[in-house]
């Protein structure tokens, strides 16, 4: 973790705030939060990479549908559903539209879905 907060420390200092590289070690230091259990840690920060990455790179673009699943899969963990079930259906339905049916990244939101939605007893 030292390591994490070190590299995003450097790169929001030397890159910016919302340049591609900080994000994804904002991300990267969410992941690592999130599975170690910090999940109200990991929230702010998934949060803040997926609204910059929306700003900076477009609502549809691969970048920001993965954080916006990353989102998901941890509000999902936080036992909302609502909301994460909200933001995997639009993940979904970009990539299915953007990158086909049959792509990875799509199976993987389908995957996601699956998942919460089983999570939530649906």
């Amino acid at each position: 973790e030292p390591f994490c907060r070190r590299a995003l420390q450097a790169r929001e200092r030397t890159l910016g705030a919302e340049h591609g590289d900080t994000l994804r070690s904002v991300n990267n230091l969410a992941a690592l939060l999130s599975a170690t259990g910090r999940h109200s840690e990991a929230e702010p920060l998934y949060r803040r990479a997926a609204e910059a990455m929306g700003r900076t790179l477009g609502a549809e673009h691969p970048s920001t549908l993965t954080s916006l699943n990353n989102l998901a899969t941890l509000l999902k963990c936080l036992g909302q559903y609502a909301e994460a079930e909200q933001l995997c259906r639009q993940a979904l339905e970009a990539r299915s539209r953007t990158l086909g049916e049959e792509h990875l990244d799509t199976l993987c939101s389908v995957s996601s879905l699956a998942a919460l939605l089983s999570a939530a007893d649906r």
